[in-house]
């Protein structure tokens, strides 16, 4: 399969040799990254964010729109959890998301990072629920190679992003103090405790409270933006708290799926050529509603 799908349509309408065709293409071209990554900073440019989409490839076809006529500064970043959960109306939703981001991340290599979220490392720190494997076995038969193929692409995403406007994205959360120097250094080595921190760690403005770390607050993420010279902190993860700046306009938390639509259903555009600063809500865009009929793809 040399042409990538441009819909989640025609994932949908995939055989199951189509869908195995499918990942040996992504395979071939979606790139690994480190567990930290440089987002590029052209003139001009612009990121669009997106937070926890669990499956709902129609919130996702709209960032993704967004993106494409965007021009060719923009990037496409998104925040992690990009399966289970999905809406009951979207079966199969986590699957199709999946493979339509990761074959957007094939087709813009330079341009599309998607951050790994809890749902993503579940095979390191086990989350609840994941449907994945069922959504997979629905569509195309049972298959556990599929899955890990599958699982295994979006493993191949990075684990936080930095800008040179000075934000931070992650899932979740950031390294715990100490920091070495440079702060960066935290990322070269990705234990399960630096991962549990980087992507399950609540924000204590969150009611939320996962007990897998514990939660950090204003002293915490202060001293991490001092430690880093970084300004602020775009995150998911906590979905009662989407769009509310907090922290001193410091951190910001996005969902960008209907699932979560009572708190928000948003994704943010941020400049990457100029210092952001604090976070102010003009940066968040809502996600438009899917027409009527159902048929937006």
């Amino acid at each position: 399969m040399a042409d990538l799908p441009s819909s989640p349509a025609e994932i949908l309408a995939l055989p199951a040799t189509g869908a195995d065709a499918l990942l040996t293409e992504l395979e071939r071209r979606v790139r690994r990254h480190a567990p930290l990554v440089a987002l590029p900073a052209p003139p001009g440019g612009r990121a669009l964010v997106f937070g926890d989409s669990h499956g709902d490839w129609r919130s996702t076809r709209a960032v993704v729109r967004a993106f494409e006529e965007a021009g060719d500064t923009a990037v496409l970043l998104g925040l992690g959890d990009y399966v289970d959960r999905a809406p009951a109306d979207l079966p199969g939703g986590s699957v199709v998301n999946a493979l339509f981001l990761l074959s957007r991340a094939a087709q813009f290599p330079d341009r599309v990072f998607l951050l790994q979220g809890n749902h993503e490392t579940v095979r390191t720190i086990p989350c609840a629920p994941h449907h994945l494997p069922q959504e997979l076995d629905r569509l195309w038969g049972r298959s556990p190679e599929r899955y890990d193929r599958l699982l295994g692409l979006l493993e191949r995403g990075p684990l936080a992003a930095t800008s040179a406007s000075g934000a931070y994205f992650a899932h979740a959360g950031f390294p715990r103090a100490p920091w070495p120097v440079p702060w960066s250094a935290a990322l070269d080595r990705i234990d399960e405790e630096r991962l549990a921190e980087l992507v399950w760690s609540e924000c204590d403005a969150a009611a939320s409270r996962r007990g897998v770390v514990p939660p950090w607050g204003a002293a915490e993420l202060g001293a991490f933006l001092a430690a880093s010279g970084l300004s602020t902190v775009w995150r998911g993860h906590d979905p009662e708290i989407t769009g509310r700046p907090l922290y001193d306009a410091r951190a910001m938390t996005l969902q960008t799926t209907r699932l979560y639509a009572r708190f928000g259903d948003l994704y943010a555009v941020l400049p990457l050529d100029r210092a952001l600063g604090r976070v102010t809500g003009a940066e968040l865009r809502p996600v438009p509603p899917a027409p009527r009929d159902g048929a937006s793809d």
